[in-house]
């Protein structure tokens, strides 16, 4: 969520009504698993489902060691001349310049939290899972390894703290939650609990009660573009659904329903703003809802009234932004499990099902031949934009210009929705929607994971004792690239001053990651 950006201004309105939610409004997932390139789910977990081949060898990619050693490489090389830090690892380009590693991005972007939050998770793994941390690498590695990572979390933590009381960003879930929240829930720090409680105090001080929302950026700035009144104008994205989980933590932690009651307050304006009822467009007879989303809304501060919608990232105002919608997902999601309010598990099942809808009415150029076995894959990676125009060979090898940042962001959104509903005893919506999610995920691995991987070095017994930390080199000498995933498009948008695309970015790699641990959470793998 970048703090500026914007699109060709148009007035305009769209909502999402909030009805009671039975199992009906919820159900009807479109039927994606049913495509050849999509197995579904089938050995026995705690959720009753029959699942073979195992999660953990269709979906090895999650837990295999190339992704441990290249967060850990990346750990340690980012600090040079750089510790403490004040860049932090944003996205790695395909070619060009710095090809294959990580660039880096001032430590007050929005995407600084995301690096030290993907080392926690790999120490949640080895501190409550580690029968998944890479069990063939010797005793001594592993703990070389563990320690690498907890001593350079340190480095990186530092900073974040620091910036726990921003008031001049939506962000501070991003910012601070991701990697404090994880590190007092795993090692007990005092400051990472402070860090977590003052970050969500800042956000709520963006609150404003006549609109009803927090206020998102303080301006936007593209070509031709420029919305930066205070006074006059009231910016909210819909990527800011994520960050209200912040206020959910910490109100249940510290016992202070205000700001429980400010993230919802926001939500609620969000579904009745953002949201575009897209029933109409998708005929179906099982009134299944859909919702498809618009990026931006500006309101009146003064009435509360939405003045504009427009988009920052996508393609069009009125276009589905492939990362919007998934954040819209996620967002929803959480806010359901955190309030257990209907209305909110409708919005989230009606922008996943658009989701879904949307990625099974994609181009057949979506799917393309992936390794020797011509099998096709690539149906269950977005394209950045549902509506944009569509070059089947933007990307060599994988067709048309993606967001695999995308679908994972909005796999974990099914995969939280699946929960909830399976709480509240909805087990054919919460099957429903956890196959889709595991489905995307499996597809995006064999689509997006890059060849290019990386792998811990063994070393002699006595020497591993005394190394400062773990050793990591390329599989293949001389291919290298930092992230795990390809295919991510950070912004795309025409109009933008900083257009990059067809990269690792370092959000996405988070979210694989935490949805691999969401599964081990849930004891499904």
């Amino acid at each position: 969520m970048p703090s500026s950006a914007s699109t060709t201004s148009s007035e305009g309105a769209g909502g999402a009504h909030s009805d009671n939610t039975s199992d009906s409004s919820v159900d009807g997932t479109p039927d994606i698993m049913d495509r050849p390139s999509v197995k579904p789910i089938a050995a026995s977990t705690p959720t009753g489902l029959s699942m073979a081949p195992p999660l953990a060898e269709r979906l090895s990619g999650l837990f295999a060691e190339n992704t441990m050693a290249k967060i850990t490489r990346t750990a340690v090389e980012a600090l040079v001349d750089n510790d403490p830090p004040t860049r932090y690892p944003e996205y790695v380009p395909v070619t060009g310049p710095g090809a294959g590693q990580y660039a880096l991005r001032e430590a007050d972007f929005w995407t600084c939290g995301f690096f030290p939050g993907s080392i926690y998770l790999l120490l949640e793994r080895f501190n409550k899972f580690p029968q998944v941390v890479a069990p063939h690498l010797s005793p001594a590695l592993r703990r070389r390894v563990q320690t690498t990572l907890e001593t350079t979390a340190q480095s990186w933590d530092g900073p974040i703290r620091s910036m726990a009381g921003r008031t001049d960003t939506h962000d501070m879930a991003f910012i601070v939650m991701l990697s404090q929240r994880a590190c007092f829930e795993q090692y007990h720090a005092p400051a990472a609990r402070a860090a977590v409680v003052q970050a969500a105090y800042a956000l709520h001080g963006r609150f404003h009660a006549t609109v009803g929302a927090i206020r998102s950026w303080d301006r936007l700035d593209q070509d031709g573009v420029l919305v930066d009144s205070l006074a006059d104008d009231f910016l909210v994205i819909v990527d800011s659904m994520v960050n209200l989980d912040l206020l959910y933590h910490v109100a249940a932690l510290v016992g202070d329903d205000t700001l429980a009651a400010a993230a919802t307050a926001h939500a609620n304006t969000v579904l009745g703003s953002i949201l575009r009822d897209e029933a109409s467009t998708t005929p179906s007879d099982d009134g299944r809802p859909m919702y498809s989303t618009f990026h931006v809304a500006n309101f009146s501060p003064a009435t509360g009234a939405v003045k504009e919608l427009r988009t920052a990232q996508g393609y069009a105002r009125d276009s589905t932004w492939a990362r919007g919608q998934a954040w819209g997902i996620l967002g929803f999601a959480r806010t359901f499990l955190r309030t257990g309010q209907p209305q909110f598990a409708r919005a989230a099942a009606g922008l996943a099902n658009y989701f879904l809808h949307r990625l099974a009415t994609s181009p057949a150029c979506v799917e393309v031949e992936v390794g020797d076995h011509g099998r096709k894959r690539g149906r269950l990676v977005p394209l950045w934009d549902f509506d944009a125009p569509v070059d089947p060979h933007a990307v060599a090898d994988t067709g048309p210009l993606r967001d695999s940042s995308a679908g994972v962001i909005a796999a974990n959104g099914m995969l939280v929705l699946s929960q909830a509903l399976r709480a509240r005893g909805q087990t054919q919506e919460a099957d429903r929607f956890l196959q889709a999610a595991l489905a995307i995920v499996e597809d995006t691995l064999a689509l997006s994971l890059a060849p290019e991987t990386a792998e811990f070095v063994e070393e002699e017994e006595e020497k591993a004792e005394s190394a400062a930390w773990a050793v990591v080199k390329d599989t293949h000498a001389g291919q290298s690239f930092a992230a795990i995933l390809k295919h991510a498009t950070a912004n795309a948008n025409a109009r933008d001053h900083h257009r990059y695309w067809n990269h690792g970015l370092v959000y996405a790699d988070y979210y694989l990651l935490e949805f691999g641990n969401q599964l081990l959470r849930m004891g499904l793998a």
